[in-house]
C-alpha cells in the first residue's frame, strides 16, 4: 500500500473527516501566499491590514485593498484540490472544510460546509450598521466605498490584524476539530494564530492528521500521522484514485 492508499483508506475508513486549509491549496490558483519568498508581506506593509490603519487611513488602504484582493484574486479560479474536497464531501467523505483562505475558492468549487476563519472577500460589511452585501454590489471605482443604506464605511468581510475571529466561523471551526477522527491539512504552515490551534485541539482527541504540503511545517514532526511532500492539486488527484479503487 503506498502512502496516498494509505491516506485514503484512513477517510475512508473514518467517520468524520474534516479537511484544514491553508494559503497552499490556493498558490496554484494563481493567489499568492502572504508569507515566503513571494509572499505579500515582502510587496506589502502589513501594517495597511491593521484595522486601526484602516479606519484611521480608509482611502488609501482600500486603494491596496482593491488592487490586492479584488483585481488580483477576482480573475483566480479553483483548482483540482478545491474540486477533489468538493467531490469528498458530495460523496460523504468530508464533513466540513476549515480555511484560513479569504479568496471563497472552496465555495466556488462547490463545497458547501465550509467555516471561513478569517472571512471572505466575497462579502463586504458596513462599519456603522453592520448590513453586508456581495462585493458585486460595490464599485470599487469610487474609492473608499460606503453603504447604500446609511452612507457608513464599507470593508472586507474580512479578519484585519486587530480583529476578533468571527464568533460563528470560530465556534464551528473548534467543533468540527473536536469531532473529528480524521483530519486532512493541505498547504498550511501552521504559522497563524489562533487558527493553528485547530489541527493540535483534534490531535488531542486522537484524530488522525494527514498533511499535505511541500516543505515540512510546523505540525509535520510534531502531530502528523502521514505526510505527504507534494503540491495540493497532484496529492489530492492521487488519493481521489485511490479512493476510487479501495472502495
Amino acid at each position: 500500500m503506498n502512502i496516498f492508499q494509505e491516506a485514503a483508506q484512513k477517510i475512508i475508513d473514518s467517520h468524520y473527516c474534516v479537511a484544514f486549509t491553508g494559503a497552499g491549496i490556493s498558490v496554484e490558483s494563481g493567489v499568492p501566499p502572504f508569507r515566503g519568498r513571494n509572499g505579500l508581506w515582502n510587496k506589502y506593509d502589513p501594517q495597511s491590514f491593521e484595522i486601526d490603519y484602516f479606519i484611521h487611513n480608509t482611502a488609501g488602504a482600500w486603494e491596496i485593498i482593491r488592487d490586492i484582493f479584488y483585481d488580483l484574486f477576482g480573475q483566480v479560479l479553483p483548482n483540482t484540490a478545491h474540486y477533489a474536497l468538493a467531490e469528498m464531501e458530495q460523496r460523504g467523505l468530508l464533513k466540513a472544510v476549515i480555511t484560513q483562505n479569504i479568496d471563497n475558492l472552496h465555495k466556488d468549487a462547490g463545497s458547501t460546509e465550509v467555516y471561513e476563519f478569517h472571512g471572505s472577500l466575497k462579502q463586504i460589511v458596513c462599519l456603522n450598521c453592520g448590513q453586508k452585501v456581495n462585493v458585486a454590489q460595490v464599485d470599487m471605482n469610487r474609492l473608499p466605498p460606503t453603504c447604500l443604506t446609511c452612507g457608513g464605511l464599507l470593508k472586507p468581510n474580512v479578519v484585519f490584524f486587530g480583529e476578533a475571529i468571527p464568533e460563528y466561523a470560530a465556534s464551528k471551526s473548534v467543533d468540527a476539530s473536536e469531532k473529528a477522527d480524521c483530519m486532512i491539512l493541505i498547504g498550511t504552515t501552521g504559522t497563524v494564530v489562533p487558527a493553528n490551534t485547530l489541527p493540535s485541539r483534534a490531535k488531542a482527541g486522537g484524530t488522525t492528521i494527514i498533511e499535505i504540503n511541500p516543505n515540512p511545517s510546523e505540525y509535520t514532526n510534531r502531530i502528523t500521522d502521514i505526510f505527504i511532500q507534494d503540491k495540493a492539486t497532484r496529492a489530492m488527484e492521487h488519493i481521489m484514485e485511490a479512493i476510487d479503487e479501495l472502495i
